[in-house]
This record gives structure tokens, C-alpha cells and sequence, in this order.
């Protein structure tokens, strides 16, 4: 199963809704979508404008890809799970967002970590998806967050203040 997700934001994301509906009526692999605010409906996938946090998870366990916009939220936790995400920037160009600090986060991101797959090309988007395994095949599927760290640190500036 593939499970694309857009995140919240506001602005339509209709061209990657649309890309994997289409994709999804030409092969034979389940589609599941989180459409977000996109006008454009799926007619050959299972999908739902949002899904409540622990369907989410659940989707993102279960899924063979995530696909997501460039929004870190949507991404991060598919790499907690060891999954390796296909991520297609939004755009300004589309109307998909207000600026292209998606791409730029995304590149930079891919550059330093190496284990996510920027798509900003969405012609490109099905040859990634058929050689998938091939592409990650030899990329880190452990992610490490400073969260625990930052708390850690910031608790100790807290009871120094004391």
C-alpha cells in the first residue's frame, strides 16, 4: 500500500492528489490519500480529506511508501517508523503554497541527512515509485532527533534558574 499524505496547510495540493489517482487506476497496487484541502477527489483510492493522528500513524505503519508534501511533520514520522519518504515540495508556481521554502528545505535536508527522496519533477513520481527499493536500498533508515537532547538541555536552564 501507498499512502500519500499533504498535511494540513490550507492551499490545495490537487496536483499530487490527482498525479496518484491517476497512477493508482494504472497499477495494481492499493492507493490511500490524505487530500487535505485539494479540490480534486480520487476515484481510485481510499481516501479522506484528513485523517484523526492515530489513523495517521497506523496508515504510515502499514504503508509500503509514504508520499508526502514537504511539510517536516508529515515526513519525520514516516522515518520514525524506518521508511524512507518520497517527498513532492509544493509549489508556488501551483498555487500550493505561499513561497518555495518547501523545495529548499527539502534539498537541503536531502543533502545533509541522505535518507529522503526529494520529487520536484512530479513526471518523475512513477519511475521513483517503480524503482523504490532499488533507490533506497543502500540509505540509512535510522533518524535521530535533537528533541530529547534540546529538553534535556532546557530542563537544566530551568532548574538553574531556581
Amino acid at each position: 500500500m501507498i499512502f500519500v499524505t499533504v498535511g494540513t496547510h490550507e492551499q490545495q495540493f490537487d496536483r499530487l492528489v490527482e498525479y496518484m489517482d491517476k497512477w493508482a487506476g494504472d497499477n495494481d497496487e492499493k492507493v490511500v490519500i490524505q487530500t487535505g484541502y485539494s479540490r480534486y477527489e480520487p476515484g481510485n483510492c481510499q481516501w479522506s480529506r484528513m485523517y484523526p493522528c492515530g489513523k495517521m500513524s497506523e496508515l504510515t505503519d502499514e504503508a509500503r511508501i509514504v508520499i508526502s508534501h514537504g511539510g517536516p511533520a508529515s515526513f519525520i514520522s514516516s522515518l520514525r517508523t524506518g521508511r524512507i519518504p518520497v517527498i513532492v515540495p509544493r509549489r508556488v508556481k501551483f498555487h500550493e503554497h505561499v513561497n518555495d521554502h518547501q523545495v529548499r528545505f527539502c534539498r537541503e535536508l536531502a543533502a545533509r541527512w541522505g535518507n529522503i527522496i526529494v520529487v520536484e519533477d512530479i513526471n518523475r513520481l512513477g519511475d521513483v515509485i517503480k524503482g523504490y527499493d532499488d533507490i533506497t536500498r543502500n540509505m540509512k533508515r535510522v533518524f535521530t532527533s535533537n528533541n530529547e537532547n534540546f529538553c534535556r538541555e532546557f530542563e537544566t536552564i530551568v532548574e538553574n534558574l531556581r
